[in-house]
Protein backbone atom coordinates (compact mmCIF):
# COMPACT_ATOMS: atom_id res chain seq x y z
CA UNK A 1 0.00 0.00 0.00
CA UNK A 2 1.15 3.44 -0.53
CA UNK A 3 1.13 6.28 1.90
CA UNK A 4 -2.49 7.52 0.36
CA UNK A 5 -3.54 4.32 1.02
CA UNK A 6 -2.42 3.50 3.88
CA UNK A 7 -4.35 7.35 5.67
CA UNK A 8 -7.84 5.58 4.11
CA UNK A 9 -7.81 2.48 5.66
CA UNK A 10 -6.80 3.80 8.78
CA UNK A 11 -9.51 6.82 8.44
CA UNK A 12 -11.95 3.47 7.50
CA UNK A 13 -11.45 2.41 10.36
CA UNK A 14 -12.18 5.51 12.76
CA UNK A 15 -15.24 5.52 10.45
CA UNK A 16 -16.24 2.03 11.62
CA UNK A 17 -16.49 3.07 15.40
CA UNK A 18 -17.96 6.74 14.65
CA UNK A 19 -20.95 6.51 11.96
CA UNK A 20 -21.29 10.45 12.20
CA UNK A 21 -18.14 10.96 10.56
CA UNK A 22 -18.05 11.61 6.61
CA UNK A 23 -16.90 9.28 4.17
CA UNK A 24 -13.07 9.95 3.16
CA UNK A 25 -13.65 11.75 0.02
CA UNK A 26 -15.60 14.38 1.82
CA UNK A 27 -13.10 14.55 5.02
CA UNK A 28 -10.40 15.00 2.76
CA UNK A 29 -12.16 17.23 0.32
CA UNK A 30 -12.87 19.53 3.59
CA UNK A 31 -9.16 18.83 4.85
CA UNK A 32 -10.20 18.52 8.59
CA UNK A 33 -12.99 17.02 11.16
CA UNK A 34 -14.33 18.38 14.00
CA UNK A 35 -15.69 15.82 16.33
CA UNK A 36 -19.50 16.62 17.71
CA UNK A 37 -19.58 18.51 20.54
CA UNK A 38 -16.15 20.03 20.31
CA UNK A 39 -16.83 24.20 20.34
CA UNK A 40 -15.26 26.59 17.85
CA UNK A 41 -12.22 28.56 19.50
CA UNK A 42 -12.73 31.13 22.34
CA UNK A 43 -15.68 30.02 23.76
CA UNK A 44 -15.48 30.60 27.50
CA UNK A 45 -14.72 26.50 28.55
CA UNK A 46 -11.88 27.35 25.81
CA UNK A 47 -10.49 29.75 27.84
CA UNK A 48 -7.72 29.08 30.13
CA UNK A 49 -8.61 29.20 33.51
CA UNK A 50 -12.39 30.48 32.98
CA UNK A 51 -13.89 28.75 35.99
CA UNK A 52 -10.84 30.55 38.18
CA UNK A 53 -10.80 34.17 36.75
CA UNK A 54 -14.91 34.13 36.95
CA UNK A 55 -14.54 33.20 40.64
CA UNK A 56 -11.29 32.81 41.93
CA UNK A 57 -12.61 31.84 45.87
CA UNK A 58 -14.92 29.04 44.20
CA UNK A 59 -12.73 27.84 42.03
CA UNK A 60 -9.32 27.71 43.43
CA UNK A 61 -6.41 26.49 41.86
CA UNK A 62 -4.27 23.28 43.08
CA UNK A 63 -1.55 26.02 44.61
CA UNK A 64 -1.18 26.10 48.18
CA UNK A 65 -2.08 29.38 47.78
CA UNK A 66 -5.49 28.61 45.69
CA UNK A 67 -4.29 31.53 42.94
CA UNK A 68 -1.15 31.88 40.17
CA UNK A 69 1.79 32.20 42.08
CA UNK A 70 5.02 33.60 40.90
CA UNK A 71 6.97 31.92 44.15
CA UNK A 72 6.47 28.90 44.73
CA UNK A 73 7.05 27.44 48.60
CA UNK A 74 8.20 24.18 47.38
CA UNK A 75 10.87 24.86 44.79
CA UNK A 76 12.16 27.15 47.79
CA UNK A 77 12.23 24.14 50.01
CA UNK A 78 14.66 22.04 47.60
CA UNK A 79 17.35 24.86 47.50
CA UNK A 80 18.38 24.34 43.99
CA UNK A 81 21.01 26.84 43.14
CA UNK A 82 20.03 26.24 39.97
CA UNK A 83 16.34 26.98 40.15
CA UNK A 84 15.26 29.70 42.35
CA UNK A 85 11.46 29.41 43.41
CA UNK A 86 10.39 32.68 41.51
CA UNK A 87 11.35 33.38 37.41
CA UNK A 88 15.15 34.65 37.49
CA UNK A 89 17.67 35.27 34.91
CA UNK A 90 19.63 32.37 35.05
CA UNK A 91 23.12 32.55 32.76
CA UNK A 92 23.29 29.71 30.17
CA UNK A 93 26.21 26.90 30.10
CA UNK A 94 27.00 28.28 26.72
CA UNK A 95 25.84 31.76 24.56
CA UNK A 96 27.54 34.08 22.11
CA UNK A 97 29.14 37.27 24.44
CA UNK A 98 29.54 34.59 27.27
CA UNK A 99 32.16 32.36 28.57
CA UNK A 100 34.02 30.40 25.78
CA UNK A 101 32.29 32.54 22.77
CA UNK A 102 36.02 33.76 21.87
CA UNK A 103 36.94 29.76 21.00
CA UNK A 104 33.85 28.75 20.03
CA UNK A 105 31.74 31.63 18.11
CA UNK A 106 29.23 30.06 16.56
CA UNK A 107 26.00 28.85 18.54
CA UNK A 108 24.36 25.60 17.00
CA UNK A 109 20.51 25.43 16.94
CA UNK A 110 19.41 22.00 16.62
CA UNK A 111 16.09 21.87 15.97
CA UNK A 112 13.24 19.14 15.36
CA UNK A 113 13.40 18.02 11.75
CA UNK A 114 11.09 18.65 9.25
CA UNK A 115 11.18 15.64 7.37
CA UNK A 116 11.01 13.02 9.81
CA UNK A 117 10.19 12.40 13.60
CA UNK A 118 13.00 13.12 15.79
CA UNK A 119 15.19 10.43 14.15
CA UNK A 120 12.52 7.98 12.84
CA UNK A 121 12.61 7.55 9.23
CA UNK A 122 15.56 9.11 8.67
CA UNK A 123 16.37 6.48 6.18
CA UNK A 124 13.30 6.80 4.13
CA UNK A 125 12.81 8.83 1.16
CA UNK A 126 11.48 12.33 2.72
CA UNK A 127 14.69 12.65 4.65
CA UNK A 128 16.97 10.74 2.67
CA UNK A 129 16.11 13.62 0.14
CA UNK A 130 17.20 16.57 2.28
CA UNK A 131 20.82 15.45 2.88
CA UNK A 132 23.50 17.47 1.38
CA UNK A 133 27.00 15.31 0.00
CA UNK A 134 24.95 12.12 1.81
CA UNK A 135 24.88 13.67 5.34
CA UNK A 136 22.51 15.71 7.17
CA UNK A 137 22.54 19.81 6.64
CA UNK A 138 23.81 22.28 8.10
CA UNK A 139 22.32 25.86 7.24
CA UNK A 140 25.18 28.86 7.51
CA UNK A 141 24.88 32.53 6.95
CA UNK A 142 26.91 33.56 3.75
CA UNK A 143 29.04 35.78 6.16
CA UNK A 144 30.12 32.89 8.21
CA UNK A 145 30.85 30.84 5.42
CA UNK A 146 33.15 33.13 3.59
CA UNK A 147 34.84 33.70 6.39
CA UNK A 148 35.64 30.03 6.59
CA UNK A 149 35.89 29.55 2.77
CA UNK A 150 33.39 26.99 2.59
CA UNK A 151 30.48 26.97 -0.58
CA UNK A 152 27.29 25.35 -0.66
CA UNK A 153 27.01 21.69 -0.76
CA UNK A 154 30.50 21.91 0.80
CA UNK A 155 31.56 19.24 3.80
CA UNK A 156 32.51 20.84 7.02
CA UNK A 157 33.48 19.56 10.32
CA UNK A 158 30.86 21.01 13.46
CA UNK A 159 32.82 20.83 16.38
CA UNK A 160 33.91 22.05 19.83
CA UNK A 161 35.63 20.33 23.10
CA UNK A 162 33.18 17.47 23.44
CA UNK A 163 32.48 16.36 19.65
CA UNK A 164 32.62 16.57 16.42
CA UNK A 165 30.46 15.65 13.27
CA UNK A 166 30.30 16.18 9.35
CA UNK A 167 27.73 18.08 7.70
CA UNK A 168 26.74 19.41 4.67
CA UNK A 169 26.14 23.46 4.47
CA UNK A 170 23.33 25.18 3.10
CA UNK A 171 23.99 29.18 3.03
CA UNK A 172 20.78 30.77 4.00
CA UNK A 173 21.07 34.59 4.78
CA UNK A 174 18.02 33.93 7.35
CA UNK A 175 20.90 33.05 9.61
CA UNK A 176 22.24 35.52 12.17
CA UNK A 177 26.08 35.47 11.26
CA UNK A 178 26.82 34.07 14.48
CA UNK A 179 24.60 31.17 14.26
CA UNK A 180 24.73 27.45 12.61
CA UNK A 181 21.45 25.18 12.21
CA UNK A 182 21.58 21.92 12.48
CA UNK A 183 18.27 19.60 13.02
CA UNK A 184 18.37 16.85 15.19
CA UNK A 185 17.99 13.23 14.45
CA UNK A 186 20.33 11.98 11.60
CA UNK A 187 21.49 8.42 12.81
CA UNK A 188 24.70 8.20 14.75
CA UNK A 189 27.55 6.71 12.67
CA UNK A 190 31.01 7.53 14.48
CA UNK A 191 34.29 6.86 13.24
CA UNK A 192 36.99 4.96 15.03
CA UNK A 193 37.50 8.67 16.77
CA UNK A 194 34.17 9.24 17.66
CA UNK A 195 33.48 11.69 14.95
CA UNK A 196 29.53 11.26 13.65
CA UNK A 197 29.90 10.71 9.90
CA UNK A 198 25.95 11.52 9.07
CA UNK A 199 25.63 15.14 11.41
CA UNK A 200 24.20 14.10 14.52
CA UNK A 201 24.32 16.97 16.94
CA UNK A 202 24.14 14.93 19.79
CA UNK A 203 27.91 14.22 19.31
CA UNK A 204 28.18 18.44 19.85
CA UNK A 205 25.46 18.77 22.93
CA UNK A 206 26.38 18.97 26.78
CA UNK A 207 24.88 15.95 28.41
CA UNK A 208 23.28 17.90 31.14
CA UNK A 209 19.60 18.75 32.52
CA UNK A 210 18.51 22.37 32.56
CA UNK A 211 18.56 22.49 36.16
CA UNK A 212 17.92 19.92 38.95
CA UNK A 213 14.56 20.26 39.40
CA UNK A 214 13.71 20.36 35.40
CA UNK A 215 16.37 17.72 33.92
CA UNK A 216 14.72 19.47 30.62
CA UNK A 217 17.42 19.26 27.57
CA UNK A 218 19.53 21.47 26.83
CA UNK A 219 21.00 21.51 23.48
CA UNK A 220 20.59 25.07 22.63
CA UNK A 221 23.17 26.01 24.86
CA UNK A 222 26.16 24.88 22.41
CA UNK A 223 28.63 26.48 20.95
CA UNK A 224 30.90 25.16 18.33
CA UNK A 225 32.93 26.40 15.18
CA UNK A 226 32.83 24.82 11.49
CA UNK A 227 35.79 24.36 9.36
CA UNK A 228 35.74 22.80 5.70
CA UNK A 229 36.58 19.15 6.13
CA UNK A 230 40.04 18.37 4.19
CA UNK A 231 39.95 15.23 1.51
CA UNK A 232 37.33 13.06 0.29
CA UNK A 233 34.52 13.02 2.97
CA UNK A 234 33.54 9.12 4.56
CA UNK A 235 30.50 7.56 3.70
CA UNK A 236 27.68 7.43 6.15
CA UNK A 237 27.15 3.31 7.15
CA UNK A 238 24.54 3.99 9.55
CA UNK A 239 22.35 3.08 7.02
CA UNK A 240 23.57 0.03 6.10
CA UNK A 241 21.61 -3.42 6.63
CA UNK A 242 23.04 -5.82 8.91
CA UNK A 243 24.83 -8.95 8.32
CA UNK A 244 22.26 -11.70 9.01
CA UNK A 245 23.74 -15.46 9.54
CA UNK A 246 21.40 -17.86 8.38
CA UNK A 247 21.29 -21.34 10.18
CA UNK A 248 20.53 -24.50 7.97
Amino acid sequence: RSGDEWVEVLYDLFKAENEWAPDFEEFREVGYLRYPGVSEMGENHQVFLSEFRDDPVAHKLGTPSGRIELWSESIAEFDYEDCPPHPAWMEPYERLGGRNSSTWPLHLVSNQPTVRIHSQYDHTEPSQGSKVAGREPIRVHPETAKKRGVSEGDVVRVFNDRGSCLAGVVIDDALMPEVVQLSTGAWYDPDSEGMCRAGNPNALTRDRGTSKLAQGPSAHTCLVDIELFAGAAPRVESYDQPEFIHQQ
